[in-house]
């Protein structure tokens, strides 16, 4: 499957909040829609989900309009919306209920979730009871129990502790691998490096970049070198020593070696000196800007053209 938005314009009275908004998504994969607060990413969110119409632009779903009761749609928001004094199981069933599944069809998917993510002994406890990653837990497992074909993830890892962020991880995983289309839309890029291939950010209603995070990642400037070694003042010394024109300048930080070259062509050059010289290193590689690094300047107040990977 295929998820497109194509040319999303939306309005609310003489406010434009979305000014042209296109990207797709493809199943097996999970898409990344970043901004800061404001930029946008609910709107976009709820359109896709149908809760608003856009003022124009198409959503389609395989070259077609998207016909959201043909499909079914899994949605995490950041603001989550369980009943808090109802037990785990029969609101589970419920939302489960509502996207057409049988009871036993509802009852058999939310078991198996409630055991992947070691919840089944509070199934029959109240939300409230439970703690804040638990309900968490819970939340994440009402929005894919239904079997989406497509699932949209809100601030998925707001407040959990690294064990509880493991196992909402591996489901994550789980949902990717049997083909589901889904978004992530969240402001700890950590998680949407590990997950996503492709994003898009947007910065006030419009992308101001989007395309494969690798790709992007690799339009920067790639001549600055870091190296990493266990005796990071030996190293620098000694690559500080070798005479050479290509070096335009060397620093020593807390944990690598910096080395800006003149040229990223001579990163070979740079490796086999370093061989030569015979001096011991554990890690030579290219600096690449992290996601957050790119977000910042993506999002910055400044007017930038769109950028894709179609250009």
């Amino acid at each position: 499957m295929i998820l497109e938005l194509e040319n999303i314009y939306k309005n609310f009275g003489e406010k434009k909040v979305l000014k042209g908004i296109s990207f797709s998504a493809e199943s097996g994969r999970a898409y990344g829609i970043l901004g800061r607060n404001g930029a946008g990413k609910t709107t976009t969110i709820r359109i896709i989900t149908g809760v608003f119409n856009s003022t124009s632009g198409t959503v389609l779903l395989d070259g077609k309009p998207i016909d959201r009761k043909s499909i079914r749609l899994g949605y995490l928001p950041e603001e989550r919306g369980m009943y808090p004094k109802e037990k785990v199981m029969e609101q589970l069933l419920y939302y489960c209920e509502l996207k057409d599944m049988s009871r036993k069809e509802a009852t058999e998917s939310i078991l198996y979730w409630l055991d992947k993510m070691s919840m089944t002994e509070y199934k029959d406890k109240k939300l409230q009871t439970l703690s804040k990653g638990n309900q968490q837990k819970i939340q994440l497992i009402c929005s894919i129990c239904s079997n989406p074909d497509i699932l949209i993830l809100d601030e998925p890892f707001s407040g959990l502790d690294p064990v509880n962020a493991e196992i909402l991880k591996n489901a994550i995983r789980e949902v990717i691998s049997k083909g589901k289309i889904v978004l992530f839309s969240s402001h700890q890029m950590n998680y949407i490096e590990e997950f996503c291939d492709d994003i898009c950010i947007l910065n006030n209603g419009k992308i101001s970049i989007s395309g494969n995070i690798k790709e992007i990642k690799h339009r920067y400037d790639r001549s600055k070198i870091l190296i990493r070694s266990y005796d990071l003042n030996k190293t620098y010394n000694a690559i500080s020593s070798i005479k050479t024109d290509y070096i335009k300048e060397i620093s020593l930080n807390r944990d690598n070696i910096s080395v800006q070259l003149s040229n990223a062509d001579y990163k070979t050059n740079l490796m086999n000196d370093i061989s030569k010289a015979k001096i011991d290193i554990d890690n030579f590689s290219v600096w690449e800007p992290t996601l957050n690094d790119i977000f910042v300047e993506y999002t910055e107040d400044k007017k930038y053209e769109t950028i894709s990977n179609d250009i």
